[in-house]
Order: C-alpha cells, then sequence, then structure tokens
C-alpha cells in the first residue's frame, strides 16, 4: 500500500494533474490522459512509456 503523503504530492508527469490510487489494480489512474501508471512493490512508476490506456469503460468506472 501507497504512503497517503506521497500520494498527495503525486502528479501525472503529462498533466500535472490529479492521481487516483485503484490498490486492486495496483496503479495510478489519470483522468485526463487516460492512463494508468503501474505500482510495483509499493513504488509508483512514472513514466508515461510504462502506463497503460484505459478504456472508455475504466474511465467511466474511476469518474
Amino acid at each position: 500500500m501507497l504512503d497517503q503523503k506521497l500520494l498527495t504530492i503525486l502528479a501525472c508527469p503529462l498533466c500535472k494533474g490529479e492521481l487516483q490510487y485503484d490498490q486492486v489494480a495496483k496503479e495510478l489512474i489519470c483522468l485526463p490522459d487516460a492512463l494508468a501508471y503501474p505500482v510495483r512493490d509499493d513504488v509508483p512508476v512514472m513514466l508515461s512509456n510504462e502506463a497503460r490506456e484505459l478504456t472508455l469503460e475504466e474511465c467511466e468506472k474511476y469518474r
């Protein structure tokens, strides 16, 4: 689990927007860019080439 303080200071590297943490998928979600950044061994991987694109259904789920 990610530290709550860390979650409050993390931002999307592309749009600098707020991220949501999905504990089940272990991903940080950026809705404006429709990207999911992986969290590996409790370390966020904030590289755009490591992020995956969210489907429309996933975007609706996180709204």
